[in-house]
Parts: structure tokens; C-alpha cells; sequence
């Protein structure tokens, strides 16, 4: 009766040191995941070198700005270049270096869709061959489009370059903050600058869109 008893007592024991085990090894597993991830947060934060060129103050509250928007915002499929300078007296421009004026510091969405956009420049630069044969689709698509501002770009292949880069900056928009904030921020754009070419985006986002899958410039996660 005793062996017995001993025997069912070693047997709970047991268990019992299992179960301790088993959530100790869960509580190291989840610390572990949660140490990973931070760590990962960090380190691709650090990866931004953002500058300011006059040093102003507005310059200072957008880069505080730009630095909270790509901890709060899954961004790096939409990443090209980490080299980044804020001059409150540029127009926004992705070469040679990535610049953004202090324009919108009271406005996270028009910064985050004119940080995505200039990004996206990058984009069809690295693919320079692929974006030259779309051109011929969309010269036939659009015969003729404006060459100047507001309606256009600086010139007629600039228009055609913009049709492509605001496309692609409406999905990144639509994926960062969802179908509405994206379209307020492209209506807003369309009575701003670039009027013609972000009113045909949103007029025939299909068409645009259905040039760049043909000449692959689309990723799958776009």
C-alpha cells in the first residue's frame, strides 16, 4: 500500500515538474520573440540617416515627425533608399538624395504619402529598362498628356513617369492607411499639384496599374 502510495505521489511529482517546465520554456520562448522584435525595430530604424539641412526648427519637428511615422507604419517593401535630408526651402525631389521639405509637419498622412512617393521614384529608376517599355504603352494609352505644371510634370516623360510613381503611391497609400485616408490624400493632391495626373489615377487606376503587372513592375505584396 505504501509503495503504492509513493509510487502515485513520485508520478504526480512528476507531472507536476512537467507542467512547471513546459510554462517556464513558454514564458523563455515568448521573452525571447519579444527581445528578437524589438531588437529587429531598432536596428531597422537605425538603418535611416536622416539630415537636416538648415537646421531649423521645422526642419527638427518633421524629422521627429518622419522617425515616429516609420516606427508606426510597416514601410520596407516600400523602401528603396534609407539616405534621407529634410530642407524646408526644397520642393521634395529622390535624387541624389532623398529630400522633403517641412511642408506638411501638422499633417502625418500628406508626409507619409510624399515620403512613399519620392521612394517610388527610386523604384523605376533601378528598373529603367522595364519602365521604358511601359512608357510605350502608356503613350498609347494617353497620346497626349499636360508637360507642365499644375495639370502635369515638368515635361511630357516626366508626366508619364508621375502617372506610374502616383499610381503606385495610391496602393502604398491604401496599404498604410486603408482605402479612405488614401483617396482624401489623392483628392487633395489632385487640386494641388500634379492635378491632371492624380485625377486620371483615380480615374483609371486599372489601366495604370494594368501597364506595370504587364512589364512587371509590381511586386507581389503591392
Amino acid at each position: 500500500m505504501n509503495h503504492e502510495i509513493t509510487r502515485i505521489n513520485t508520478k504526480i511529482e512528476l507531472i507536476s515538474n512537467q507542467y512547471v517546465l513546459r510554462a517556464i520554456m513558454r514564458h523563455i520562448i515568448l521573452l525571447f520573440c519579444i527581445s528578437l522584435f524589438a531588437a529587429f525595430s531598432v536596428s531597422s530604424q537605425a538603418k535611416f540617416e536622416i539630415s537636416l539641412k538648415n537646421n531649423t526648427p521645422r526642419e527638427a519637428k518633421t524629422k521627429a515627425q518622419l522617425e515616429r511615422l516609420l516606427k508606426t507604419y510597416d514601410l520596407e517593401k516600400w523602401i528603396f533608399t534609407r539616405k534621407i535630408e529634410i530642407d524646408e526651402k526644397a520642393i521634395p525631389h529622390s535624387h541624389p538624395v532623398l529630400t522633403l521639405s517641412a511642408r506638411h509637419v501638422k499633417d502625418d498622412d500628406l508626409l507619409l504619402s510624399t515620403f512613399v512617393h519620392e521612394q517610388i521614384h527610386w523604384h523605376f529608376v533601378i528598373n529603367d529598362k522595364q519602365t521604358d517599355e511601359a512608357f510605350k504603352d502608356l503613350k498609347l494609352m494617353f497620346p497626349k498628356v499636360p508637360d507642365k505644371g499644375p495639370e502635369g510634370a515638368r515635361s511630357e516623360e516626366s508626366t508619364y513617369l508621375h502617372l506610374f510613381v502616383c499610381y503606385l503611391e495610391y496602393r502604398a497609400g491604401r496599404d498604410l492607411m486603408g482605402e479612405l485616408r488614401a483617396k482624401q490624400v489623392m483628392e487633395f493632391w489632385s487640386t494641388d499639384h500634379y492635378t491632371w495626373i492624380y485625377k486620371t489615377v483615380l480615374e483609371r487606376p486599372r489601366d495604370i496599374g494594368g501597364i506595370l503587372l504587364k512589364h512587371k513592375l509590381m511586386k507581389p505584396d503591392w
